[in-house]
């Protein structure tokens, strides 16, 4: 047997290949939608892949499961069963390698058995995968493939589908679920190991480990959530795993309908064109039209084309899902040419197909149309208070605002800017301010390019007045 974890650092996102190498087959689960990474691993193995799985729809990348049944029809697609009508894979319904599967049923890849379990809470047609390795002579399974149920150190948050996707009540019923699901693992061995679907910096839970696997009695020893579930009651799980919850990225509220309908093929990574800069400039009051800059903050600050939007390389993909339209077509502004696939890879992950080009940083010296943004330090703050010239904006996350923030300030998490673009006022002066300064220059980009006043408070939070907080 064979066994690969893929990792995409940009979204803490978790796939694996799992592979039979007596019968040379193998499996990918949960994949992303640029799959010529797996099938690279795979062929590198002497493996081919025959069948995908997904542990539920996801909320936070789009799926490859439709890109490999559209480059092989032959593929097997082994895809939740549960949660209802309303929580199946449209998409996939009419492709005859589709395997509906359900709690307890069994599917083998080669001489690896994989047993469904259902688990609902995250979502309700969540599934994870017991694997046991027949060929290599187990009878016990070695692993279980936990998707976004169970995380090294945290478990799956219930509550993405009413604050992201707007499904309002689903919240409270999916903690419940959660904590049931949780329950019922509970007789797994202790030497089986985690295979989560998300690591340390993903939105899909708020405290996520950075080890990358994990062992069930491991986790019911040392993981919080986990132990709560099976050593407490329903309304104290309840409680704690509804709070303190991380705002998600806007761009979440597409990506369940994206993936439940099917998303559109790309056969190939886009390769988009590097164009000239006098060819952007003229185009950048098009509504639609939108330069993404990946440079530094300190360079983005002191001169960048009007209208663009902030999204370096640290934190490109949780910036850019939370301004940009899926409809937008951008251009992205890159230091270096070999960059472009890196941030081309990150867009399509999280549905941003329409990328019309490429300029390099370079050539930004040779516009006519640069701005700076305006930028002050915390020491420059009390004045513009004092003047009452500015209205605060914090747009950390609100457990960081409930710790200290400037009095009178209005909080709005950066990822939540844009649909709640309508609380924030239209008239004055935004002061915008965060922990580093680095979520205060895109939330301020996205601002000034909704037309709004803005001033970027471009500091680390502790050196803000004492006598200013609250």
């Amino acid at each position: 047997m064979l066994l690969r974890q893929i990792f995409d650092p940009a979204l803490a996102q978790y796939a694996y290949v799992i592979g039979c190498q007596r019968s040379g087959e193998a499996i990918v689960i949960d994949p992303e939608r640029d799959i010529d990474r797996y099938r690279e691993l795979a062929a590198q193995e002497g493996l081919r892949i025959t069948a995908v799985a997904e542990t539920h729809i996801h909320a936070d990348f789009v799926s490859g499961a439709r890109e490999f049944a559209s480059a092989d029809p032959s593929i097997k697609l082994y895809l939740s069963a549960e949660g209802g009508p309303n929580w199946q894979s449209e998409w996939a319904a009419s492709l005859p390698g589709l395997r509906l599967v359900r709690d307890g049923d069994v599917f083998t890849v080669g001489n690896i058995r994989f047993e469904v379990i259902h688990t609902p809470g995250h979502t309700p047609e969540h599934i994870v995968f017991l694997v046991t390795d027949v060929g290599g002579g187990a009878d016990e399974p070695m692993a279980l493939l936990s998707g976004d149920f169970l995380f090294v150190g945290d478990v799956g948050r219930p509550d993405l589908l009413e604050q992201a996707a707007g499904l309002s009540g689903t919240q409270e019923q999916g903690a419940r679920q959660l904590y049931h699901s949780l329950r019922k693992l509970a007789e797994i061995p202790a030497f089986v190991q985690i295979l989560p679907a998300h690591g340390a910096g993903s939105a899909c839970g708020k405290a996520l480990g950075a080890v990358p696997i994990s062992t069930f009695g491991y986790e019911t020893r040392f993981n919080p959530a986990l132990k709560l579930a099976l050593e407490s009651g329903e309304p104290e799980f309840v409680d704690f795993i509804l709070s303190g919850q991380p705002e998600p990225p806007d761009y979440f509220a597409d990506m369940k309908r994206v993936n439940k309908i099917g998303p559109a093929v790309l056969h190939t990574v886009p390769q988009p064109p590097r164009m000239m800069i006098d060819e952007v400039t003229a185009r950048l009051d098009e509504p639609k039209f939108v330069v993404v800059d990946t440079r530094d903050r300190v360079a983005f600050l002191q001169g960048h084309l009007r209208r663009s939007l902030f999204a370096p390389a640290a934190k490109f993909s949780d910036f850019a899902g939370s301004y940009l339209d899926p409809e937008n077509e951008i251009v992205l502004v890159v230091s270096e040419s070999s960059d472009a696939d890196d941030f081309v890879r990150q867009l399509v992950r999280i549905g941003f197909d329409h990328i019309a080009g490429v300029i390099l940083a370079s050539d930004l010296a040779s516009s006519s149309q640069l701005v700076a943004s305006r930028a002050v330090t915390f020491a420059e703050v009390p004045q513009l208070v004092s003047n009452h010239q500015v209205r605060p904006l914090d747009v950390r996350k609100a457990t960081e605002f409930a710790a200290g923030h400037l009095r009178g300030a209005l909080n709005v998490a950066h990822t939540r800017l844009r649909p709640r673009l309508a609380e924030i006022p239209g008239d004055g002066t935004l002061l915008v301010s965060c922990q580093s300064g680095m979520r205060a220059t895109g939330a301020c980009a996205f601002l000034e390019r909704e037309g709004r006043e803005v001033i970027c408070v471009a500091d680390t939070f502790g050196h803000a007045p004492r006598e200013l907080l609250a």
